[in-house]
């Protein structure tokens, strides 16, 4: 049975799928904590009200980023997670940290890695003129956005998008292609090689959307 952390910094909609999806499809893991770096996160009464433990590490109370880093790695370890999940986590963590969970930490980024790294994601990509648009799951490295690609969702780029219907679509994508992935970590279905990932049977790790 895998243990799960989940970090958050607002209402958690990825945090609120995988949690469902963990439920409705039973799978060999449990949610042992959300963790939050904003004390008025949304997310946090979701969890609460399912009675998964729940924890507040300010990142405004901390004069540094290490710092900030090693409170939130103690708290987390303190729920003895097989698996960190960052599920909008707004705060760029350190090459320690991300060192500390090294192939245990995963994100979901709002493009089609490696194209538009950072923010602005979908205002970005209409700005190119993309055809389609996305999300990826992947682990975290210390590089930015980065890190071995577990799924990606791809959905069109429509007439007349403006970036809050694109990034609606997108969150669609987001909410089938997370809870996935972390399933199949928890199933142990994930085989690396080298700096790239697969799935040990093959399965798919691209979902079209129409």
């Amino acid at each position: 049975m895998k243990r799960l952390v989940i970090l958050i910094s607002g209402r958690g909609s990825n945090m609120e799928a995988i949690v469902k999806a963990c439920a409705a499809e039973g799978w060999p893991a449990s949610i042992a904590a959300v963790i939050s770096n904003r004390p008025d996160a949304g997310g946090l009464q979701f969890a609460a009200d399912r009675g998964i433990a729940t924890a507040v590490v300010d990142h405004k109370a901390y004069a540094s980023r290490d710092d900030f880093d090693a409170e939130l790695a103690r708290v987390i370890d303190g729920f003895s997670p097989d698996l960190v999940v960052l599920a909008g986590f707004m705060r760029i963590l350190t090459p320690a940290f991300t060192a500390r969970y090294e192939r245990r930490l995963l994100n979901i980024h709002p493009s089609l890695l490696p194209a538009f790294t950072g923010l602005h994601t979908h205002e970005r990509a209409l700005a190119m003129g993309c055809k389609v648009a996305g999300a990826t799951v992947h682990f975290v490295t210390a590089e930015l956005d980065h890190g071995a690609i577990v799924m990606q969702g791809v959905v069109p780029v429509k007439p007349g998008d403006d970036a809050k219907a694109l990034a609606a679509r997108v969150l669609t994508a987001e909410h089938r292609i997370y809870p996935q992935s972390v399933r199949w970590f928890v199933e142990d279905a994930l085989v690396w090689s080298g700096d790239t990932v697969q799935h040990r049977d093959g399965a798919p790790q691209q979902l079209l959307l129409s």
